[in-house]
Parts: C-alpha cells; sequence; structure tokens
C-alpha cells in the first residue's frame, strides 16, 4: 500500500484523535494502576483486573472519535477486543520480563507499556479493528 498525502493527512488526523482518546483514558488508569498497586495489590493483577474495564470504556471513543468507524458495532468490537487481546498479552510479557526477570521497578515498566501498548494498538485498530467497513458493506 503506498500513501499518498491524503492518505498521509488521514492517519495523522487518525493518530492524533487516537493519541487524544488514549491520553485521556490512560491517564485515569495509570493513576487507577498506581493507586491500587500502592495498597498492595499485584501489578499484573492491577493490570488484568483493569484492562478490560478500561479498554471497553474507551471502545466508543476510538471508533467514533479517533477512527470514525462506519461499519457494525458487532463485528468492529469483536475485532477490537481481539487486538486487546494482544495488546494485554504484550503488557503482561513485559512487565514479567522487565519486573520479575530484569527487577525494574514496576511503576516506571508500566508507565512505558502506555506508550508500548498504545503504538501496538494503533496499527492493529487502524488495519484491523476499525477498517472503513468496506468488507462489511459487500456481505
Amino acid at each position: 500500500m503506498v500513501l499518498n498525502q491524503e492518505n498521509w493527512g488521514g492517519s495523522l488526523r487518525q493518530l492524533i484523535r487516537y493519541g487524544v482518546v488514549g491520553l485521556l483514558s490512560n491517564l485515569l488508569g495509570y493513576l487507577v494502576y498506581l493507586l491500587i498497586t500502592w495498597l498492595g495489590v499485584d501489578p499484573k493483577l492491577t493490570v488484568t483486573l483493569f484492562y478490560p474495564l478500561a479498554a471497553t470504556i474507551a471502545y466508543s471513543g476510538h471508533a467514533q472519535y479517533s477512527f470514525a468507524y462506519k461499519g457494525g458495532h458487532a463485528s468492529g468490537f469483536s475485532r477490537y477486543v481481539v487486538a486487546h487481546v494482544f495488546g494485554y498479552l504484550l503488557n503482561i510479557a513485559s512487565l514479567y520480563f522487565f519486573v520479575d526477570v530484569l527487577l525494574y521497578p514496576h511503576q516506571l515498566v508500566q508507565l512505558c507499556n502506555i506508550f508500548l501498548v498504545a503504538g501496538f494498538l494503533f496499527v492493529a485498530f487502524k488495519y484491523f479493528a476499525f477498517q472503513s467497513g468496506k468488507e462489511e458493506a459487500r456481505l
């Protein structure tokens, strides 16, 4: 796929909108993460408990605002969930490796994971979860 100037501008707008939605949802999620782990809950358990909640809350923001998704929400949401399953596994694997194996502080690792997983999810949402709905229109 070749990106012309119009496609590049559209992708940049999506990235900015994705960043706005992601910044708001991840800032709130990170503050909850710090609070829950400060209370003594394991970092991986905290991510496991709150990741699905934060992802579900962010769905409408990403579908409607970030990617202007026009397809069916049942199929869009199911692809969104699949993308998030891989995002969650990436997050947990990173926590395990950097915190449990290399002994880095979990607060710093989770802060970095926000950006790592966000980059992965932007590509997954753009090319998988929130495609323009063209394939659904053909059905």
